[in-house]
């Protein structure tokens, strides 16, 4: 087994058609979730594929927007870039730990530095995911679902046929 194949059964990953077999473990409608990525490119594509899920996302270029932005309203998820201009993601981590009023929330660590993955890896330093970039839309949700699974997020509540809303 190669070294991706391997770090991705270690972490738990699943693939596209795994996703589609098993049981779907999908978040809450309307979730605020928190960008952190000083490339506009992934806020946008990130955001994107959130927005198309129903999910509220909200952009931030560097760690001490991040940072100020999660303070004021906090996010029920936060997707944080390693490598950031100034102060770096796992400085920000920290300080979100730190912080009562971030310090429960779930955050995945993104980057595309190979050593700063094998770094994350290793110490993990709080943070509750990995995602490698460039990364999927399937790679995306799968982080997600497995935050629902192990209770960090709502689970998206399925109408019922006797549900008004669901008419």
């Amino acid at each position: 087994m190669g070294y991706m194949p391997r770090l991705g059964s270690l972490l738990g990953l699943r693939t596209s058609a795994d996703r589609r077999r098993g049981r779907r473990w999908e978040a809450s409608r309307g979730l605020r979730i928190l960008v952190i990525d000083d490339s506009r490119t992934v806020v946008k594509i990130l955001s994107r594929m959130l927005s198309q899920n129903e999910f509220e996302p909200i952009g931030a270029g560097d760690a001490e927007e991040g940072l100020q932005l999660a303070r004021q309203s906090p996010p029920d998820l936060i997707f944080l870039d390693i490598i950031l201009p100034g102060m770096n993601g796992f400085a920000a981590l920290r300080r979100l730990r730190q912080h009562p009023a971030t310090a429960d929330i779930p955050i995945i660590m993104i980057s595309g530095d190979e050593q700063s993955m094998a770094k994350m890896v290793l110490d993990r330093l709080g943070s509750d995911d990995f995602m490698k970039k460039p990364f999927g839309r399937a790679e995306v949700f799968t982080r997600i679902e497995r935050l629902v699974r192990d209770g960090r997020l709502p689970q998206r509540r399925k109408p019922s046929a006797f549900d008004p809303q669901a008419i």
